[in-house]
């Protein structure tokens, strides 16, 4: 199903979406399309939709604490979190204790808590935090569990689709489009 607009999504996904102040993201299987590239001398290759990064920097600017939360060790998932600003996890053995954690550390409940993953070692924190979700193609035990599925698969953009999901919920869309048709205006008249 493709939504265009919030009221397009149940009144329950839009209020879990609503009150979500950490989002938690794992990597392989919900940023990465959950293949393993590895080159010639071992070293290990992702690839990451822009549109996904795109919208974790929105939620970290619009207010959300954003982490990476992942099993596998990968200087490569460091890297792109950094770039992007965000928390990152790599190597995490109990990834619900790891959530846990960074939760108390900024003061926020786990029902304040959203969890996007995709298979059994996400399962454990998916099922304690207040939203839930999975990318079409996540494991079908995971898949048949969260709150909410996006209609973008896992690596081709699912993130972006969440992560608009939380800015629309939280009422910073409509104000993110603004400023950018705004400032777009702007250039194109030649003030900017």
């Amino acid at each position: 199903m493709t939504y265009s607009h919030i009221n397009d999504y149940p009144a329950d996904i839009r209020e879990r979406a609503a009150r979500v102040k950490l989002a938690c993201f794992d990597v392989d299987g919900t940023l990465t399309d959950g293949r393993l590239f590895f080159d010639s001398d071992g070293r290990e290759l992702k690839a990451f939709h822009v549109h996904d990064g795109q919208g974790l920097v929105l939620l970290r600017k619009s207010g959300v604490a954003v982490a990476f939360v992942t099993a596998r060790a990968s200087a490569v998932a460091e890297q792109r979190a950094a770039e992007l600003g965000l928390e990152s996890h790599t190597g995490v053995k109990d990834k619900l204790d790891c959530v846990v954690g960074i939760a108390s550390r900024l003061g926020i409940g786990l029902d304040e808590v959203a969890f996007m993953g995709d298979d059994l070692p996400d399962l454990r924190v998916m099922l304690q935090v207040g939203f839930a979700v999975a990318p079409p193609d996540a494991h079908p035990w995971v898949r048949e569990r969260v709150h909410w599925r996006t209609s973008a698969r896992a690596g081709r953009g699912a993130a972006r689709e969440f992560c608009d999901l939380l800015l629309a919920a939280q009422g910073h869309a409509e104000a993110l489009l603004s400023e950018v048709t705004r400032v777009e205006g702007e250039r194109i008249e030649g003030k900017a």
